[in-house]
């Protein structure tokens, strides 16, 4: 195997890019603007740009480059093919992303992985799922990701669809419409966003209930910071939350059978006041058998995807 690997995680504003050696060092990393003008016909030109200056800049040769790993906002097929639009991308997509790119790097091999797929592979790697062969991660987020990893593999599916976590069913009787639209997607209770739709819809139940969030301007951190110094009804939103979401992770324990399920994203921050009670509400869900499987916060954080994107390259 040769020395080298560039990871790319592609996303709507940057592109964040890491050198690593092929044994899993993050040597340098940056971020590469997103131009997302005109369907995105330059994303891929600037990222070969980007990479063939830095190969440029520390002195290396295609000879030295075992490839190119890169997550994408969207479906992949057989680590190449982006098969529909990536709607944050300004249009860009459905297109063979792997040859498209290798041929702007003079022929250097590309591997395409979904983002949040990527994420967890970078995690199973070099992250806190280190050492398993099996894990599911859930990224909370703006929207809520996923990724399945099972045998050291990403699970992507026979459409590109695989880890879709956020747009598992989990009330089927919500009249809201989530971003998919579908009705009742876990997305819509365990997001970020969700958090705060679910905590105003609380709020404007129960008029009479004091709250230090009434009235005001808050995000999904002020429910968790308010739930965690007491505050009742804040409290209840989040183990509404984390309930749903021990029912999402349950009903993929008993298909996937993880290892270990990590938890990322901004919210994954809140700490014990979010994984205490999932780890409850988890286990009165889950299969006998599956009830004691872990459920940690993962540790990469926002370089989760160049580690996967390398992972893709290197190989399981």
């Amino acid at each position: 195997m040769k020395e080298y690997a560039f990871g790319i995680d592609l996303g709507g504003t940057t592109a964040k890019a890491g050198l690593f050696t092929t044994a899993g060092a993050l040597l340098e990393k940056w971020e590469i603007p997103t131009d997302t003008s005109d369907k995105g016909v330059r994303i891929l030109p600037n990222l070969a740009a980007a990479i063939l200056d830095k190969m440029k800049e520390q002195g290396l040769t295609a000879e030295q480059i075992e490839g190119v790993g890169i997550g994408v906002p969207g479906p992949v097929q057989e680590s190449s093919v982006v098969p529909i639009v990536c709607a944050n991308l300004g249009g860009w997509g459905q297109q063979d992303v792997a040859a498209n790119l290798s041929l702007l790097l003079g022929g250097i091999n590309v591997m395409v992985g979904n983002d949040a797929n990527v994420a967890a592979l970078g995690e199973i790697w070099m992250g806190a799922a280190k050492g398993c062969r099996s894990a599911v991660m859930v990224t909370l987020g703006t929207g809520v990701g996923g990724g399945v990893i099972v045998d050291g593999k990403v699970i992507d599916g026979a459409h590109g669809a695989g880890g879709e976590i956020g747009h598992i069913t989990v009330n089927p009787k919500e009249t809201a419409v989530c971003g998919c639209g579908k009705h009742g997607c876990l997305e819509q209770y365990s997001s970020a966003t969700g958090v705060v739709r679910c905590m105003k819809k609380l709020l404007d139940e129960n008029p009479d209930v004091p709250c230090v969030l009434r009235g005001a301007n808050f995000a999904a951190k002020d429910v968790f910071d308010a739930a965690r110094s007491g505050d009742a009804l804040a409290a209840r939103e989040v183990d509404e939350m984390t309930d749903v979401l021990g029912l999402a992770l349950a009903t993929i324990a008993a298909t996937a059978d993880p290892e270990v399920f990590l938890v990322g994203g901004g919210v994954s921050r809140a700490g014990e006041v979010l994984f205490k009670p999932l780890a409850e509400h988890y286990k009165t869900y889950a299969f006998r058998s599956c009830r004691e499987t872990p459920i940690k916060q993962a540790s990469l954080g926002n370089d989760a995807g160049i580690y996967g994107a390398v992972r893709l390259i290197v190989g399981a």
